[in-house]
């Protein structure tokens, strides 16, 4: 039986190839956002003032169906930012996700912070829309590129001034990393299955690049898990079904992360003395 991603990797070089008819590097150039100077994730991750947290605005899934598709972008990613988000992350593959460029476009207006276009990117044309739309950084699917395709991708996003976040779920695709990648995430969720576990991140962690900004994502919905993540040493956290699953989103998103802040300090302090 096919597997969701083999389904969503197919639906989306389609979508590529149609918007390639109507789009191309020079008439994405004229974009008004095209030329702003991006954010870098990685020094937003690493500044020790917020949370290293990569809040996720997501509006379904294929594995949970719709999670909240009539959401605001301006007032959830808002909530994220006021709140101590390092980062926000966006939706905008359409099929599987319900996402937009539009949604990535209205958080980009009302917020300072990175933020990471999340898509399943199979074509350099994505990598410059990103650039075009406000994107500061693009998540790049080691599950679903060659190593030669991360190469010319990762290349390409430099160029532009974007940072890359490689997604990896099996230890064999941290070969795919290479010194133009700044962050590399593992992916506690198996993208063929669905199925998640936070014991991925932790059994990975020895073996991914030392130098690598270290993600870890999905599947985390306690701040207890992300004290012990980031004890562990992981610098980021991607999370976002959490989140937007609750009721109320920047309660949820506010209660979280300061339970994770204050837990981290005093984390700090006792072991400071």
């Amino acid at each position: 039986m096919e597997d969701i991603l083999t389904k969503i990797v197919a639906a989306k070089k389609l979508e590529v190839e149609n918007f390639k008819k109507n789009e191309n590097e020079a008439s994405l150039a004229k974009y008004p956002l095209f030329n702003r100077s991006p954010y870098s994730l990685k020094n937003f991750i690493l500044d020790e003032d917020k949370t290293g947290i990569i809040a996720e605005f997501k509006r379904k899934s294929p594995s949970k169906g719709i999670i909240k598709d009539k959401a605001s972008p301006k007032l959830i990613t808002r909530a994220y930012f006021e709140n101590g988000a390092s980062a926000l992350s966006v939706l905008t593959d359409f099929t599987f996700f319900g996402g937009s460029v539009e949604d990535l476009a209205e958080a980009r207006l009302f917020n300072p912070l990175p933020i990471l276009r999340k898509d399943f990117i199979v074509d350099a044309i994505q990598i410059i829309e990103a650039k075009a739309i406000g994107a500061d950084a693009i998540l790049l699917i080691a599950e679903c590129l060659t190593s030669s395709e991360i190469k010319i991708f990762s290349n390409i996003a430099a160029d532009l001034g974007l940072e890359v976040l490689l997604e990896v779920h099996e230890k064999e695709q941290l070969d795919k990393w290479n010194p133009a990648i700044h962050l590399v995430g593992v992916n506690n969720r198996n993208l063929k299955t669905f199925e998640v576990s936070v014991q991925h991140s932790f059994d990975l962690l020895p073996l991914m690049p030392e130098e690598a900004i270290k993600i870890a994502e999905s599947g985390i919905n306690n701040p207890d898990t992300l004290v012990d993540l980031k004890k562990a040493g992981f610098n980021g956290f991607l999370i976002g079904e959490y989140f937007m699953a609750q009721e109320d989103t920047p309660l949820a998103a506010a209660t979280f992360m300061h339970d994770f802040s204050d837990q981290w300090q005093r984390f700090k302090v006792n072991n400071e003395n």
